[in-house]
């Protein structure tokens, strides 16, 4: 178990004494039902439905959240997509020029575009040949500077989950935080690591709605972890990250709880039928296990099988230039329609 972990350790200097902006907004704790005569914030006072600043604390979506995944509000930290809720925990912790952070590739590009962003180091350690974290590896490449490790589980673009034992032992034996991005775990059998957050301090864990819940359009990202360190995330994000009209339509989307569900079973039925029909795929080599909406797969030549696919109008993602995915592409699972689409082209 963590022994010496230490929060404020963590955090960069100029950040613990940072005093965040703040709105007169703030001081309500149920801001949409709030009766009051709003003169703050130099607002058009003509109501349009977006004529005013948005919750700043988005108190409406955080409450179907917390119920949902049975935890406390202050344990979640919305953003503008996970992009933003992952930059906000580099600006939070990493002190540009000083710091690194540890990448297992083949994973999501985003973490080391953030890192360069930041000025951190990024030290990459690649995934073993079955796409699952060397840990040994990983300590070798641990110093005094490292903050923390980036796990995307399941991941992209290889579908496939970490083995908890795995994880385990990272976020036992590493002092730092250990970032999880579940942004496909609702495709996966296996539970999240949300129900781990009062058990461990330095977990972080970031989910969106732009995969299962189908509202990538809106952009909205989850950061769940401790208070503490929510905390110290709310200091230094914008006040209005997450616009209105966002935050309605998540409201609509997350009540329709047999909706999502039902889309979630149709792209898992969806996946097994096209995991099936890649079997007599000629040029398909390779199959790798999934547990997201996508499938990895193996060809003989991914550049030539890319093009082929464009020329008769399907697009997937060609993965080819990626550690471990020597011609490998990568095909998300579509509507019954779409995907029909896909098989007549892969096997014409």
């Amino acid at each position: 178990m963590i022994n010496s972990f230490n929060l404020d350790s963590l955090v960069r200097d100029n950040v613990k004494v940072l005093k965040p902006y703040s709105s007169a907004r703030d001081e309500f704790e149920d801001f949409d039902t709030v009766d009051m005569v709003f003169l703050d914030a130099n607002e058009n006072p003509y109501a349009n439905g977006v004529n005013r600043y948005p919750d700043p604390q988005q108190a409406s979506v955080k409450s179907i959240l917390a119920k949902q995944h049975k935890v406390n509000p202050n344990q979640m930290l919305l953003g503008n997509g996970s992009d933003e809720v992952l930059d906000l925990i580099f600006r939070a912790f990493c002190e540009p020029k000083v710091n690194n952070v540890i990448t297992l590739p083949p994973t999501y590009g985003m973490y080391g575009v953030l890192a360069n962003i930041n000025a951190v180091e990024n030290r990459e350690v690649l995934l073993s040949t079955d796409f699952q974290p060397q840990i040994e590896k990983i300590f070798k490449a641990i110093d005094d500077n490292t903050k923390m490790i980036f796990l995307c589980s399941p991941n992209n673009p290889t579908g496939n989950s970490f083995s908890e034992e795995s994880v385990t032992t990272l976020l036992e034996h590493f002092n730092g935080l250990i970032v999880i991005d579940e942004a496909y775990i609702d495709f996966s059998e296996k539970e999240s690591w949300l129900k781990k957050i009062d058990q461990y301090p330095n977990l972080i864990i970031t989910q969106t709605l732009s995969k299962a819940y189908g509202l990538a359009g809106i952009r909205l990202g989850i950061c769940y972890a401790s208070a503490e360190i929510i905390a110290v995330l709310n200091k230094i994000k914008p006040p209005y990250n997450v616009n209105e009209l966002t935050q309605k339509r998540a409201v609509e989307r997350l009540d329709d709880t047999d909706a999502i569900q039902s889309e979630i079973t149709a792209i898992i039925k969806q996946r097994s039928a096209l995991l099936k029909v890649l079997l007599d795929v000629k040029y398909v080599e390779k199959i790798y296990p999934t547990e997201a909406n996508f499938i990895l797969i193996k060809v003989d030549d991914a550049n030539k099988r890319y093009d082929e696919l464009i020329a008769k109008g399907i697009v997937i993602r060609n993965r080819t230039t990626q550690p471990l995915c020597d011609n490998c592409l990568r095909l998300t699972i579509g509507t019954e329609e779409e995907n029909k689409k896909l098989i007549e082209a892969l096997i014409a």
